[in-house]
């Protein structure tokens, strides 16, 4: 018998994710963190809504957060009315991009009350999490990845232990290192092409197809030459917040990691110029605007 999942975080990603689930005969119970759209088709199809966390956990043998970062999972699990103070013995999966710092003292927290956190978080688009294809990399015992990973395989093609809890969000940190060094790069390039007379289109005839070509710049440049808002959706905000929690980890590793300082402070000025909301393709203009350029080719009459 499939055990019973609760959902909270029904966004872009969390939506797909709670509707394979659903699909795949997993007994479903949801709440409202922020938008009720996704609620409301999920309850039409046979999802059960709680009212609060303590009715979702009472519902639940295992929940899955799927949420921005710590300080959510946090006020989830632990805040006043939170998932914790049910007093019940629940799997926690955090699907967020959360601090590892976080996640590692969360999970000895709650083990002294009966709890099991693990970190599961997440790679690819919300199309693949849609599609039940997505990424998932996973911190924590044997015994409790076993355990969680029939529920994650209802959304993921994929899912990698990565080792003990905390384990799995160091990793996509450094997944987004890597992707959000490519933007910060990307970016610099075309600003610097653009100075030269060098066109985006002339860029990617160069790049495209050569050994610097990967999907993640083929869909960033989807959003350069198509301007195809939706191509990477993943808000410069949230690219932020990973970056700095990135900083932290450094700093508590004892690390120096000046390129990782570099592409935080290339998001952090898209921030606090007012463009945290827009996608993460969308540095590339930032970065131009701000040098007196633009990637965009002038219409003609």
């Amino acid at each position: 018998m499939k055990e019973r999942v609760g959902f909270i975080g029904l966004g872009s990603m969390g939506a797909g994710m709670a509707a394979n689930l659903l699909a795949k005969g997993w007994p479903l119970t949801v709440w409202a963190h922020r938008s009720r759209a996704a609620v409301v088709r999920l309850v039409a199809a046979g999802a059960t809504e709680a009212d609060d966390l303590h009715k979702l956990a009472a519902a639940s043998d295992v929940v899955v957060l799927c949420v921005t970062g710590s300080r959510e999972v946090e006020a989830l699990v632990m805040g006043p009315g939170g998932l914790a103070s049910a007093g019940k013995p629940l799997l926690i999966i955090d699907c967020s991009t959360s601090n590892p710092s976080s996640t590692t003292a969360l999970a000895v927290e709650l083990a002294t009350q009966g709890l099991t956190l693990i970190d599961a978080p997440l790679a690819r688009t919300p199309k693949e999490a849609a599609e039940g294809k997505l990424d998932v990399m996973v911190g924590g015992s044997v015994e409790a990845v076993s355990r969680a990973r029939p529920v994650l395989e209802a959304f993921a093609a994929r899912v990698v232990h990565t080792g003990p809890t905390g384990s799995g969000h160091t990793m996509k940190l450094l997944n987004n290192f890597i992707s959000m060094g490519y933007s910060a790069i990307y970016s610099e390039a075309l600003t610097l092409g653009a100075k030269a007379g060098l066109t985006p289109q002339v860029f990617n005839t160069v790049i495209s197809g050569s050994r610097m070509d990967c999907g993640f710049y083929q869909a960033f440049f989807d959003f350069v030459l198509n301007r195809n808002e939706n191509a990477q959706r993943f808000a410069i905000a949230n690219a932020l917040k990973d970056m700095t929690y990135l900083a932290s980890f450094a700093q508590a590793a004892g690390v120096a990691n000046p390129i990782g300082a570099a592409v935080r402070n290339g998001f952090a000025t898209a921030v606090t110029t007012g463009h945290g909301e827009k996608f993460v393709p969308a540095l590339s203009n930032i970065i131009a605007g701000l040098n007196g350029v633009s990637l965009v080719e002038p219409k003609t009459n």
